[in-house]
């Protein structure tokens, strides 16, 4: 593949999922030895999020769907509020899955991810 298309490719990638990061801003921080995300997810309900975790990588992903209403007479010119589909993923790397907690309110959707206290690897080896 040609260098000029990776670009454009990653171009194209940014722009296509701005329109995700516009409907799920969010604040990544620190705090306490916990890494914690605040996120706007307006219009969707606890039921409609779904968080993932993988390898120190955190899924975030909305689905929404109206039902549909048999008794509704209208006859609709435009209905684009039928369907909203959106997921934001970030690495945290080395991270305690298991103790992670969530909380969603009014639209606002707080993780807190407990960090994985590091291992010093380092180690001297002998020369014999």
């Amino acid at each position: 593949m040609l260098p000029s298309r990776i670009f454009f490719d990653s171009l194209l990638d940014d722009y296509e999922d701005s329109r995700f990061k516009k409907s799920m801003k969010c604040d990544i921080f620190e705090k306490d030895g916990n890494y914690n995300v605040v996120m706007d997810i307006p219009g969707f309900k606890k039921e409609d999020i779904n968080i993932e975790c993988d390898n120190g990588v955190i899924k975030i992903s909305c689905e929404k769907k109206e039902e549909e209403n048999e008794e509704d007479d209208k006859k609709y010119i435009r209905k684009e509020r039928v369907y909203e589909k959106c997921e934001r993923s970030f690495n945290f790397g080395d991270i305690k899955e298991d103790e992670i907690e969530a909380e969603f309110t009014d639209g606002t959707l707080k993780l807190v991810i407990p960090k994985q206290e590091k291992v010093d690897t380092k180690k001297s080896i002998e020369i014999k």
